[in-house]
């Protein structure tokens, strides 16, 4: 029996065939509504935080949202599972070994992979899967043999296995090509050997920022056979202490070596786990959903956020735009206008026509027309000075966003300031608005108008009776005077 290699290059528009008792795929399929949930509130984040939150937190969200969906659409039966790692990790050979086949090269000469490799078990949906992931048709292949009919074999169906170009390459394509795979893949396989499993690069760019995945994380600890048996637990305890270290919890760490003849058969028992639960894809996307929240999370507002502005602060904001129009200086000239309109009104007649035949600087003012005066004065912005209203709108939002999020904050000022500048021509249209008729007389000011006048009128006419009976009795006392002057 041989194990052959064919190029893998379907049709895209070839489908995944589910299994027939569909076992395999219920575990995801019981993850998916959990999943389309956290996606659908990742999206409305996006929207609602546009313009609020950082732009590029924002656009790493909208990124995650288009992967994950491409990601959710393509072969669900498959399992993408790269193999990473750093010059002479020993990753190639372990690629071949699992696959059966050398298919990736290996040599002394490094770096040999240039490009990505792709082994395959099972065609179905594979196609369009290799496309988004953009592996070269010419480095894909499958397994398709007699073997592929025994358990062994068949116990990978569904499996992707993705080698690696060098994390640590010289050439910066190279490390292109590692950062974007480690993004999509389903399962992160990171080959490290003894010698240098404490690799700055590896950690400082690929294991802490990656720290949340370690569910959809493994570490191959390759090479063990340069290692003495005493010497193997050592080196794994101690790589287990420096990735807790670096924040990832409880590492999954397995030991393999690829010339040994069973030297790859823990790492193989891996493969076949994973790809049987089929979970692999939606812990990934879950996994980058929980990476991406904590970075949201610094941006989350207290549990007591306000949903609008309190009636102390909103009295007060009335109470500075009422001062910004001048309303009190207009309230007080009114006030005055009144009382000197009201004392012409019902001001004793006797003194109000002495008043009109002397010369009066209040009358000279023009007071009775300081309705239309003010009036005037309010019909453009100088109805209020823009400072004025902007300090008010400041003073109210600083104690509203006082307990807010930065981002938050900046959207409740921006909010604020929406109508700012409509503000001052707003508030002196309503002064002018509210300033009340000097037209309108009140009833009573007639009551003690015509009551004056009675009274002036009643006086008059006793002063003239007076006069008149002065007068008569003057003129009777002097007609007795006369006739008592005569001779008898």
């Amino acid at each position: 029996m041989t194990t052959s290699a064919i190029p893998v290059n379907p049709s895209p528009g070839s489908g995944a065939t589910p299994p027939a008792d569909g076992s395999a795929a219920e575990p995801e399929q019981a993850a998916a509504p959990a999943l389309t949930e956290r996606l659908d509130h990742l999206d409305a984040l996006v929207r609602l935080g546009t313009g609020r939150l950082d732009q590029p937190l924002l656009d790493e969200a909208r990124d995650l949202l288009d992967r994950a969906g491409q990601r959710l659409r393509l072969s669900g039966e498959h399992t993408v599972v790269t193999l990473a790692g750093g010059t002479g990790s020993g990753k190639s050979s372990l690629f071949n070994a699992i696959c059966g086949l050398e298919l990736s090269p290996t040599g002394i000469r490094r770096p040999m992979t240039s490009r990505a490799h792709a082994c395959v078990w099972g065609l179905d949906g594979a196609g369009p899967l290799l496309d988004w992931l953009d592996v070269d048709k010419r480095h894909r292949y499958a397994r398709a043999s007699a073997l592929d009919l025994e358990r062994a074999d068949s116990s990978l169906q569904g499996l992707v296995l993705l080698d690696l170009p060098d994390h640590d390459s010289i050439r910066a394509v190279h490390r292109a090509e590692v950062d974007r795979f480690v993004t999509v893949a389903d399962l992160l396989v990171w080959v490290v050997d003894p010698q240098k499993y404490a690799d700055a690069a590896l950690h400082r760019n690929y294991i802490v920022p990656f720290a949340r995945h370690a569910g959809v994380t493994l570490i191959v600890l390759n090479q063990i056979d340069r290692l003495q048996p005493g010497e193997v637990d050592d080196c794994v305890a101690d790589l287990r202490r420096l990735l807790e270290a670096e924040g990832l919890a409880d590492p999954r760490i397995i030991t393999t070596s690829a010339v040994s003849e069973d030297g790859v058969r823990g790492f193989r028992d891996v493969l076949v786990d994973t790809v049987a639960a089929r979970r692999a894809r939606s812990q990934r996307l879950a996994a980058d959903i929980d990476r991406l929240a904590e970075r949201f999370a610094a941006h989350r507002p207290p549990a007591d956020i306000p949903t609008g502005v309190d009636a102390r602060r909103r009295d007060e904001l009335v109470r500075a735009l009422t001062d910004a129009a001048g309303a009190p200086a207009v309230a007080e000239a009114m006030e005055s206008a009144y009382e000197l309109r009201a004392a012409d009104f019902v001001g004793w007649p006797v003194q109000a026509l002495v008043t009109r035949l002397r010369s009066d600087p209040l009358r000279r003012m023009r007071l009775t027309e300081l309705r239309e005066e003010l009036r005037g004065a309010f019909t453009g912005p100088v109805g209020a000075l823009q400072g004025d209203v902007d300090a008010a709108l400041q003073s109210v939002t600083d104690g509203v966003t006082a307990d807010l999020p930065a981002p938050f904050a900046r959207s409740v000022r921006a909010a604020a300031r929406t109508h700012a500048a409509e503000l001052p021509e707003a508030l002196g249209v309503a002064v002018r608005e509210a300033l009340p008729t000097f037209n309108q007389v009140p009833r009573w000011w007639w009551l003690v108008k015509t009551w004056q006048y009675f009274l002036v009128l009643v006086s008059v006419l006793g002063v003239a009776w007076i006069v008149l009976l002065v007068v008569y009795g003057a003129a009777g006392e002097a007609r007795t005077a006369r006739c008592s002057a005569r001779p008898a």
